[in-house]
């Protein structure tokens, strides 16, 4: 009996957590009320506060899930020493993809914890420490150029994946899969037909 109730009470819990974070995305932290989000879940409002005290509480909690999960995966991005040249690209592309896919899946939940918490800042920054220390790692094993600041390089991948999250993932004009494959395309390979500039002379040499 203790199970069922258990196992009844975790779905009523996630219920409230999809629902509030659907209320917050639509309505914003402020606008949004403990009222329409257990209508949303079909629960009530004492059903509400046998699992959160408040509206902060339960804001925070899908907060910090959608922080805790983009660190995750930027902790298994992370290149190991010893991976084979023709790997890397591979690598480096399923770890973009999986972020951009984990950003798709939810956009309710991207856009309360990428945009409208108050910690979205935060979390960006936190972001973009934990991609730095990633690739300056991987730029001691040799993957990338030595000569490359890494702390730009970090920042402008965040700029990527907030731009692109705004403009194509979430009104779900292209896919994580082929968005992941431009970008890789582009940082590992660039734009020009003929390969970098630097390996054939230097364009701002007087």
């Amino acid at each position: 009996m203790k199970k069922e109730i258990g196992r009844k009470g975790k779905e009523s819990r996630k219920r409230l957590l999809d629902a509030a974070t659907a209320e917050f995305a639509e309505r914003g932290f402020h606008d949004a009320k403990v009222s329409d989000i257990v209508k949303r879940a079909g629960l009530t409002q004492p059903s509400f506060y046998l699992y959160f005290p408040s509206k902060e509480a339960i804001f925070a909690e899908i907060v910090d899930h959608f922080r805790s999960r983009l660190r995750e995966l930027t902790q298994e991005a992370r290149l190991e020493a010893g991976i084979e040249a023709k790997e890397v690209s591979e690598r480096i592309y399923l770890a973009v993809e999986a972020v951009f896919r984990f950003l798709a899946e939810d956009p309710a939940l991207t856009r309360v914890g990428f945009f409208l918490a108050t910690e979205s800042s935060q979390i960006k920054a936190e972001l973009a420490a934990m991609i730095q220390e990633n690739l300056q790692g991987e730029q001691q094993s040799g993957y990338f150029r030595s000569e490359l600041e890494m702390q730009t390089v970090a920042e402008c991948l965040i700029g990527i994946m907030e731009r692109l999250t705004v403009s194509c993932l979430l009104p779900g004009l292209q896919a994580p899969n082929g968005m992941a494959q431009q970008v890789v395309d582009l940082l590992l390979h660039g734009m020009l037909t003929n390969g970098h500039p630097a390996e054939k002379k230097n364009l701002h040499k007087e």
